[in-house]
């Protein structure tokens, strides 16, 4: 499996186009040995054959980093882009697409040998890739998380909760930030009350008083105190009430960006809705 989804990978073809001539791309399809398989007739045909055979077939490539899957070559020509590129559509799609692959482009500086003796080192800014969180350790792949929530939602039957995760995490892959927050917020809600509903709630009510329902008078309690997921204290510290003032902060942070919170909010989101949605299933299958 690609350690990439398919919108990263075309978003990288494109930004790899945006700044190589016809004759620099056939040099790469050369060096890759995909020379003869890909449509040449335009950039964009060559992109859309260098995306489909990344995405449909585990190519092995030659690059200046040793050999690496023809995805992972994309990735890295891509993010040598030059700044001057870096706030274009496909850019943007890139960047977002990477960071939901757990993924980040970080700036870092490099020594490099000048040609004259006199000059000694110098240093030059390059973009380099790297792991958001480890990878070994198990639940921490978000696309697989995404797949697996989409699944128990299904098998749940919360069609309205699906229906915000999809806006979300589609607002999320353009880069609109304000929206793919907004749409969390309403995922994250909206499964806790199917959920209640589903395990007995009635009556009207706020979601609040669902959550509540869910923490004290369904039994044996959904959410559990002894976790501080809930608590009838308002006043104690429970995990629940704490991601939902969380997921409704006022204005920005200093030193925070909007990618890195709408990030952080992608991540917590699926990873807690995995929690609960199997813990659902599992009550429902009993």
């Amino acid at each position: 499996m690609s350690k990439f989804n398919r919108m990263t990978i075309v978003a990288a073809a494109e930004v790899a186009a945006d700044f190589n001539s016809h004759s620099d791309m056939e040099v790469m399809e050369v060096q890759w040995g995909i020379d003869g398989r890909c449509n040449v007739s335009s950039k964009s045909a060559r992109v859309a054959s260098w995306a489909k055979l990344a995405c449909d077939e585990e190519l092995t490539v030659m690059t200046e980093n040793g050999r690496v899957s023809l995805d992972r070559a994309l990735v890295e020509t891509a993010i040598t882009a030059p700044e001057a590129l870096r706030d274009s559509v496909a850019w943007n799609r890139l960047v977002a697409g990477l960071r939901f692959d757990g993924f980040e482009v970080m700036e870092t500086e490099t020594s490099v040998t000048s040609r004259f003796s006199w000059d000694g080192e110098a240093t030059k800014k390059v973009l380099t890739l790297v792991r958001m969180l480890p990878k070994d350790i198990p639940g921490l792949d978000f696309r697989e998380a995404e797949n697996e929530v989409v699944a128990l939602l299904d098998r749940g039957g919360f069609a309205v909760a699906k229906g915000h995760l999809k806006q979300a995490v589609s607002a999320f892959q353009r880069g609109e930030w304000s929206s793919a927050n907004g749409e969390l917020r309403n995922f994250f809600e909206s499964y806790l009350n199917e959920i209640a509903v589903a395990l007995g709630y009635v009556g009207g009510g706020d979601s609040k008083a669902k959550r509540d329902f869910l923490g004290d008078n369904v039994q044996p309690p959904f959410l559990l105190a002894d976790y501080n997921e809930w608590n009838a204290n308002n006043q104690k510290p429970q995990y629940v009430q704490g991601l939902m003032s969380r997921m409704h902060p006022h204005g920005g942070h200093p030193g925070l960006s909007e990618e890195e919170d709408a990030t952080f909010r992608l991540q917590i989101t699926l990873i807690t809705a995995r929690l609960f949605l199997r813990r659902f299933s599992q009550r429902k299958a009993v």
